[in-house]
């Protein structure tokens, strides 16, 4: 479709996906119950495909999409006899005051829709892998091909996760808030990973034309401040959110002026955030102050950013200490994905020689089967090492698995440069 209505159309489906997440967090907050709050969503989304080509785009269409749920959840609300009680007691300020009905009694309570949408997906009565993934699909807007990407899952795996992970969760009534105690401290876990799965998205987005989705990564990095400000001592939430400024501080200098990706060796340090940074260097003091035994995942990870972060140029940087806190990493937190950075560093550190050695160990790994990093890894090294041929071939294979354009993009550029010397 073209011209004027089509570009409402993409218009719609643009704010939608920047918007749904907040519209179904203040919607479940109403309804208690997130698989309703997301039809809602859903239904105000056609009320916009219906109404804004003909009216055209309200001047706040966020605000319009959220009125457009809310009002169709007082609808619901007031025909089920199953929410009778709620309605007498919030149905006097429901239209009002939606976004306050429930202002929290405890000094110790967050009044965030998102973080309690957060803390609902990542409820006990749940499998870690469904919490992931409903959490993903509510909170991140993403789709079911994506969040398989993100979490190296088949689409048919993951849409099942999120479909029962609903159905439990309305089920079994799980409250649509932020829990105490304990409580808290069982579903922190889940939730710390589920953030930084949002921000990986954001930071580099498995599909789609662009690199960047500026919008996921703000999101997790509002939550992760969020958290660590609720849970001071806690060092994990300080490495986490560490972790996130760190890697946030090198978005401007991540991608060239038509988009394209520009790697961390050719990037312009200039333009790194040292705002952000000075802000992660501050979160990883806070975590090391609290720790008190070895350091945990989150930690870990932002300790390697700030050795990229303090370095002021790409052939400063301390890539024997990297390797070693990738060790470190691998033995606490043992995955394929980490051992793949390990090689890098190694490579980095001694040469492309040993670190070939630990990628090529990795390729009969089931989870990197479709993986585009490996061989682009792979390609890197063979290249290196002068065997540009079959450099070519890999980079080609690593643009084959990759779903985003502008990596894709940059993989088929660099086996052109390996083909032609």
């Amino acid at each position: 479709m073209s011209g004027p209505t089509g570009a409402v159309l993409a218009a719609v489906e643009a704010i939608f996906r920047i918007e749904s997440p907040r519209i179904i967090a203040v919607v479940a907050r109403l309804v208690r119950d997130v698989g309703i709050a997301e039809e809602l969503a859903q239904d105000a989304l056609v009320a916009a495909l219906e109404q804004w080509p003909r009216d055209g785009v309200p001047d706040n269409p966020g605000a319009w999409l959220t009125a457009a749920a809310k009002h169709r959840a007082i609808d619901l609300v007031r025909r089920r006899e199953r929410y009778a009680r709620k309605l007498a007691e919030v149905g006097r300020d429901l239209a009002a005051a939606p976004h306050h009905l429930d202002a929290p009694a405890d000094p110790d309570d967050i009044d965030d829709d998102l973080l309690r949408l957060v803390f609902t997906a990542c409820h006990p009565v749940l499998s870690a892998e469904a919490r992931i993934a409903l959490t993903l699909r509510l909170l991140g807007g993403l789709t079911t091909p994506e969040i398989a990407r993100a979490y190296l899952a088949p689409e048919a795996t993951v849409a099942q996760r999120i479909v029962r992970a609903k159905r439990t969760l309305a089920a079994k009534g799980v409250a649509f808030e932020v829990p105490y105690g304990p409580e808290r401290e069982a579903r922190l876990g889940s939730v710390l990973e589920v953030i930084y799965l949002i921000f990986n998205e954001g930071y580099a987005a498995t599909a789609g034309d662009d690199l960047l989705r500026p919008a996921l990564c703000e999101d997790a990095l509002r939550l992760a401040r969020v958290l660590a400000a609720l849970m001071p001592k806690e060092p994990e939430v300080h490495g986490l959110a560490a972790l996130l400024e760190l890697q946030a501080s090198r978005t401007a200098a991540r991608t060239a002026p038509d988009g394209a990706p520009v790697l961390l060796a050719d990037q312009d340090r200039r333009r790194w955030n040292r705002l952000l940074i000075r802000r992660g260097f501050a979160a990883l003091t806070r975590a090391d102050a609290v720790s008190s035994g070895t350091p945990g995942p989150y930690v870990l990870q932002a300790a390697i950013a700030a050795c990229h972060a303090q370095a002021y140029a790409y052939e400063d940087t301390d890539w024997a200490r990297i390797a070693i806190l990738y060790g470190m990493l691998a033995a606490r937190a043992p995955s394929p994905v980490v051992e793949l950075n390990r090689a890098v560093a190694v490579s980095m550190a001694e040469g492309p020689e040993p670190a070939l050695t630990l990628v090529d160990a990795l390729a009969s790994e089931p989870t990197l089967r479709d993986y585009h990093l490996l061989p682009s890894v792979r390609g890197d090294l063979l290249l290196r090492l002068g065997r540009a041929p079959e450099a070519a071939a890999e980079f080609r294979r690593a643009a084959s698995l990759a779903r985003n354009e502008r990596e894709r993009g940059l993989l088929l550029k660099r086996a052109d440069s390996a083909e032609t010397g």
